[in-house]
C-alpha cells in the first residue's frame, strides 16, 4: 500500500484539522447519546431509590405465597396447554410461508423498487402493530378461542420474518445467480437453486427463533379471549391463587425449554453439527 503524500505542511495541518473535528463530533455525539440514555432512566424512575425500598420484601413475599406451586388442577390445563402450542405453531408455519412469497419482493438484489417499496411498508405496518392489537381484531372479527390468537401471530410474525429473510437474501453470493441467468434459468429458478440453498439454515434459524417467541406471546393472548395458558394465569391470579399461577408458569417455561431443545437440535442438522 503507498503511503498518501502532501505537498506542503499546510495540506498536513488541514488533514490534522479536519482529524481533531471528526474525533470531537464523534465525542459531542457520544456525550449526546449518554445524556439522552441518562434522561430515559430518569424518566422512568430508576433513579429514585425511595420507590425500590419495598420493591425485595414484596417480591420474597409474593414468592412466599406461590411456593410450593400447585398442580392439582392440572388436567384443566391440557386443553390450554395444547391451545397455546397450536397457536404458536399455526401462526409460525403460517408467517414463515408468507414471508418466504414476500421476501423476494423486499430484497433489494431480488426485486425492483416500485415493488420493494409497497411491500416494505406493507410488512413495516404488519410488524409495527403489537401482537396483543392484532389479536383484538381478530376476537372481535372471528371470535374467541385459539383462532384470532394463530391470525394475530400470524400478521405480527410475517411483518417480522418478512423484514429478517428479505434482509437475509440481501447478503447472498450474486455469483451463483449470475451463473444462472447466464444460462436462460428463470427468475424463479434463480431463486430456488441460487439464492435459497444459501440462505436455507438462516432462515430456519430466525423461524425456530420466532417460533420460540411466539410461545411465550401466545400466552398473552389469553388476556383478550384468545384462549391458552395465559389466560387461565391471569384468572390465576385474579383470584389469588398464587400458587397455580407459579405452577402454570412452570409449564410455561418448561413449554420454552422444550421448543428452545427442538430448535437447538434441528439448526445443528441443518448445519451438520452435534446440538449439544
Amino acid at each position: 500500500m503507498i503511503a498518501p503524500t502532501f505537498e506542503n505542511a499546510t495540506e498536513i495541518e488541514g488533514v490534522i484539522a479536519r482529524s481533531a473535528a471528526a474525533s470531537l463530533l464523534g465525542a459531542l455525539r457520544l456525550i449526546a447519546a449518554l445524556a439522552a440514555l441518562l434522561a430515559t432512566f430518569r424518566y422512568c424512575g430508576l433513579f429514585d431509590v425511595a420507590r425500590f425500598r419495598d420493591a425485595a420484601p414484596t417480591i420474597v413475599a409474593l414468592i412466599a405465597d406461590a411456593t410450593p406451586p400447585d398442580f392439582s388442577r392440572w388436567r384443566g390445563w391440557v386443553g390450554p396447554f395444547f391451545d397455546t402450542l397450536a397457536m404458536s405453531l399455526s401462526g409460525t408455519s403460517l408467517a414463515a410461508f408468507l414471508s418466504l412469497l414476500l421476501a423476494p419482493c423486499a430484497a433489494s438484489n431480488t426485486a425492483p423498487l416500485w415493488l420493494r417499496i409497497p411491500v416494505r411498508l406493507g410488512l413495516n405496518a404488519m410488524r409495527s402493530i403489537p401482537a396483543v392489537i392484532w389479536g383484538v381484531v381478530f376476537v372481535a372479527a372471528v371470535g374467541f378461542g385459539p383462532l384470532p390468537g394463530a391470525l394475530a401471530l400470524c400478521c405480527h410474525s410475517t411483518g417480522m420474518l418478512g423484514k429478517l429473510y428479505s434482509e437475509t437474501l440481501e447478503h447472498v453470493e450474486p455469483g451463483p445467480g449470475l451463473a444462472l441467468r447466464s444460462q436462460g434459468v428463470s427468475y424463479f429458478g434463480v431463486l430456488r437453486y441460487g439464492v435459497f440453498p444459501q440462505v436455507f439454515p438462516r432462515l430456519v434459524d430466525v423461524t425456530l427463533y420466532r417460533f420460540e417467541h411466539n410461545i411465550h406471546a401466545a400466552t398473552v393472548m389469553g388476556l383478550v379471549g384468545a384462549g391458552g395458558l395465559g389466560l387461565e394465569v391471569t384468572t390465576a391470579f385474579h383470584l389469588f391463587e398464587y400458587r397455580e399461577a407459579f405452577a402454570l408458569i412452570l409449564v410455561m417455561l418448561a413449554l420454552a425449554t422444550i421448543v428452545n431443545f427442538v430448535g437447538a437440535t434441528l439448526r445443528a442438522h441443518f448445519l451438520g453439527r452435534e446440538s449439544l
